[in-house]
């Protein structure tokens, strides 16, 4: 004999799983089925699959389309201020230093520009050099450079330019200030990545305060070296220097402003509710 199971359906009624092919067969005890009893047991489960499904996202543990596209705008936005901060920490366009191009009494003059992890010098021709300009730049002229990494982090030597000595303790303390802030926004990049891809909002949540605390910790970096480059300054005034920071700098202060910006929107976007749709309605009920 055939050995046969009965399965009951959402509604209580015993269905037999092989009367999808045979109509009219039924279950001992139970009421005549129809041919597509399989189907409507099998349709009911996906129904409710779906309802299940539909719950998730309403409770904030999946995301929609719309929130989908929001959460890749906004990485976006972070992605952006991460490329300026490697950008900016990876150059050595920091600070510029030159003295009067007329110091030397020579047909050349010398100017330095350094980073946070290497300093250079260059030698200019003065007649290269605007006729209004007083000092001896800028460092995109055409001219000999050379190019040395800093002793800091390796034999914990300072570096002397234009008989001036740097500030170890400041210029350490603002490059590992930008490494941790590069560790957070790899850590922000991660949860991001998980809260796309396993439809989880609460990943949205670290993923803000990583972006938050990196873009402030860019920032504080960019005033750590402010201060050792015035330190820098400070300890010789045998060569009178003009300094001026350059485009890295720049880079380092747009990205801190995006950084934190994007941890924002992340955080605006792990809210339950989104602040300005409560204040829709609202409007439309004044109007």
């Amino acid at each position: 004999m055939w050995s046969t199971f009965f399965v009951t359906d959402e509604e209580g009624r015993t269905v037999v799983p092989g009367a999808a092919g045979a109509p009219g067969m039924v279950a001992p005890g139970g009421p005549p089925q129809a041919a597509g009893g399989l189907a409507t047991l099998m349709g009911g489960r996906s129904t409710f699959a779906g309802s299940k499904r539909r719950r998730t996202t309403s409770t904030g543990r999946g995301m929609s389309e719309a929130q989908e596209g929001k959460i890749k705008l906004a990485f976006f936005v972070a992605i952006v201020g991460v490329v300026l901060t490697v950008l900016g920490v990876g150059t050595e366009f920091w600070v510029e230093l030159s003295p009067s191009k007329n110091f030397y009494n020579n047909l050349t003059c010398l100017t330095a520009h350094y980073g946070l992890w290497k300093g250079c010098t260059k030698t200019l021709w003065v007649a290269d050099i605007d006729p209004e300009r007083e000092s001896c730049g800028p460092a995109e002229l055409p001219g000999e450079s050379n190019c040395t990494y800093f002793k800091f982090f390796t034999t914990g030597e300072n570096t002397v330019l234009f008989q001036k000595t740097t500030e170890k303790n400041l210029n350490v303390a603002a490059a590992m200030l930008a490494m941790f802030s590069l560790f957070l926004m790899v850590m922000g990049a991660i949860c991001i990545t998980m809260s796309l891809s396993k439809e989880i909002l609460f990943f949205l949540k670290p993923a803000s305060m990583c972006f938050i605390l990196s873009g402030v910790l860019v920032l504080l970096s960019l005033m750590v070296f402010h201060q050792s480059v015035l330190s820098f300054l400070a300890s010789d005034h045998t060569v009178p220097l003009h300094h001026e920071l350059s485009w890295s700098v720049s880079c380092i202060g747009c990205a801190g402003a995006v950084l934190i910006v994007g941890g924002i929107l992340f955080l605006l976007l792990a809210l339950p509710c989104s602040p300005w749709q409560k204040c829709l309605p609202h409007k439309e009920d004044n109007s």
